[in-house]
């Protein structure tokens, strides 16, 4: 009996899994993003594993689930310091620590003290919603429209359209997966060849109608489109990147420059989630 049973769990998630990867992910995105899980956890990096840097992770981690939660980055180190008063390891449920040097044999100071970890962290949600009540903000709980990335990455004489399956572009790909969920935003980078069918290109993105915008983002099993045109500046080292999101009642620009790109990408989700939570303006 439990061989049958263990058979079928085996065949249940081969079935899972073929699913979403000939079907894609579904439409609701809560099992991703959404208002349990990963919407109270984030990450940093640490040195070590030792309460002397990791305690200090928890209250970045902690800042950043804040602005994650409520959907607004406005959230300043000085607010949360004063009001947690330096106990940031009494909001941590759990956390996880994973060696980013792994498979890589410790060796001197490097490979032991200093050796460097990605620390996940996850706080209680009761006690983060009560601390924004506290800051004056409250939980965005509500579902996270999907969004539609359509980037144009511009690098001197190559320009192109970020994808998710094409090779070029897959550190950036990485990126701006990452800064989704820090921010705790649904985004969906298109394929190739449906970028390719739809008409969409490099040239015209930047003048694209909201309309064919809007329609592409619904194909795509999208909510709304976020446009974005990132340039490497070769004079200030850095990237300038502007952004474009059209919602139902009007249009939000914003822009940021000599950044890199995980910076860049970082201002797109937290400026898309800042409007969207009812926050402002980036």
């Amino acid at each position: 009996m439990k061989r049958v049973f263990a058979l079928f769990v085996v065949l249940a998630i081969g079935v899972a899994l073929f699913a979403v990867l000939f079907f894609g992910f579904p439409h609701e995105f809560d099992s991703i993003f959404g208002t349990g899980g990963d919407l109270y956890q984030a990450r940093t990096i640490v040195t070590g594993q030792r309460d002397e840097t990791r305690i200090p992770g928890f209250a970045r981690c902690l800042e950043d689930v804040l602005k994650k939660v409520s959907g607004d980055p406005s959230i300043t180190d000085n607010e949360v310091v004063a009001s947690v008063a330096g106990l940031a390891k009494d909001y941590v449920e759990e956390f996880h620590e994973r060696d980013r040097m792994e498979g890589i044999p410790v060796h001197d100071e490097q490979g032991t003290r200093d050796r460097p970890f990605d620390l996940t962290v996850a706080f209680y949600p009761r006690k983060i919603d009560a601390l924004l009540e506290a800051l004056g903000r409250k939980p965005w709980l509500s579902r996270r429209p999907a969004i539609v990335i359509l980037l144009r990455v511009s690098n001197g004489s190559n320009a192109y359209i970020l994808t998710s399956d094409e090779d070029m572009g897959f550190d950036q790909r990485e990126s701006f997966m990452s800064a989704a969920w820090q921010a705790g935003m649904p985004i969906i980078l298109p394929m190739s060849e449906v970028l390719d069918k739809s008409g969409l290109t490099v040239e015209g993105l930047p003048t694209a109608s909201f309309e064919d915008l809007e329609k592409f983002a619904n194909a795509n099993r999208g909510d709304l489109a976020l446009v974005g045109n990132i340039v490497w500046n070769s004079g200030m080292l850095g990237w300038k990147a502007d952004w474009h999101l059209h919602v139902k009642g009007g249009s939000h620009d914003w822009e940021i420059q000599d950044v890199n790109f995980d910076d860049a990408f970082r201002s797109a989700m937290r400026g898309a989630a800042q409007i969207l939570s009812g926050h402002g303006e980036p």
